[in-house]
């Protein structure tokens, strides 16, 4: 699709990684049966409003300038706006149920295990018994499905900010909401930045942040400031998992992060990834740190999932993560090595 010739978004001025910029149009309109993301029955990410003149489509996501990518809408199951953002579900003709945040598509039935298991399983299969665990973000429940597997695990605190996000994933997507059905999940429904800062120093064995992309408000979340009370949150040899992007487009924003989280985290700081089908390039990334203290070697799991009998048993088999996805993870192309200097 190219640009509308009248717009006056200029793609060429719109940075690579641009952080500041928003992601979404709260004003766009409603035609008929048109939604600002799902037009003749497409839903296409990171696009904006269509053009009423030229019944074009054209894309202004500064996260994924040029590109956008489409999917099949057979039926909308939900539309609202929450006090944060706008939450879409619907029924796509090749992913199952889908789920849309301010125009950005979050999760599909059909891929949304791989993401799951490799954000939870990279830090907790890295650490012995973890215990005590905070989930920021992962209102959908997926996140927390995946920690219930460990059994060392005591404590699951999640703070999820939409409270429309949960009731959502508990009505459309219940195999993800059944993470919120463990008696070890604690909720809270509040703004991250607000709980971390009163959690006593050194509570938790992992933080894995499951955040929205990095654009708006979300930005706090891959800054300097939130990485630092993310350390004092962590026992000494405690871990970090944070959603990183796509190194096919994010690679300057990468390296931002890695910059700040080597020099919070005196322990190691590491890069990895994961095949996510729907999601912008096909890949996702994650930051993983560890605090001064125990030695933690990411990139080979001393807790194996494959030795955690409940693990296999809590609902179904990983479909994605294994020790062998594990050590995979952490193997980067060489363009990457080149373009990321924090590696």
């Amino acid at each position: 699709m190219e640009p509308n010739e009248n717009s006056e978004i200029d793609q060429a001025t719109i940075p690579p990684c641009c952080l500041k910029a928003k992601a979404y149009s709260p004003d766009a309109e409603l035609e008929g049966n048109c939604h600002a993301t799902v037009v003749s029955g497409w839903f296409t990410a990171h696009q904006s409003s269509p053009d009423k003149v030229g019944k074009k489509m054209y894309f202004n996501n500064p996260m994924w300038p040029g590109e956008a990518h489409s999917l099949e809408v057979e039926k909308i199951l939900f539309k609202d706006r929450s006090k944060y953002q706008e939450v879409i579900v619907f029924e796509s003709a090749t992913y199952g149920k889908v789920l849309v945040l301010d125009g950005i598509l979050q999760l599909t039935e059909r891929d949304e295990f791989a993401y799951q298991e490799m954000i939870v399983h990279l830090p907790l299969c890295s650490i012995e018994s973890p215990k005590n665990v905070l989930v920021v973000g992962g209102g959908d429940g997926g996140v927390l499905r995946e920690v219930a597997r460990h059994p060392s695990v005591e404590v699951i605190d999640i703070c999820e900010i939409d409270q429309m996000v949960i009731d959502v994933a508990n009505k459309f997507f219940p195999d993800l909401a059944i993470g919120f059905e463990d008696p070890r999940v604690n909720l809270h429904v509040e703004d991250a930045l607000e709980f971390i800062r009163r959690v006593p120093k050194g509570k938790y064995d992992a933080v894995i942040v499951d955040s929205s992309d990095p654009v708006g408000p979300a930005q706090e979340l891959v800054e300097k400031p939130f990485f630092e009370m993310i350390a004092s949150a962590l026992r000494p040899g405690g871990v970090l998992c944070n959603m990183a992007e796509s190194m096919w487009l994010h690679t300057h924003l990468i390296n931002d992060m890695l910059s700040a989280c080597r020099d919070v985290f005196k322990g190691s700081v590491h890069y990895a990834w994961a095949s996510v089908p729907t999601y912008p390039s096909g890949v996702i990334g994650f930051i993983l740190c560890s605090t001064e203290g125990p030695p933690v070697d990411f990139k080979n799991p001393v807790n194996p999932i494959e030795k955690l009998e409940e693990a296999i048993e809590h609902q179904m088999e990983p479909r994605f993560y294994n020790s062998q996805i594990h050590r995979a993870a952490f193997a980067l192309p060489s363009f990457v090595k080149k373009q990321v200097s924090c590696l």
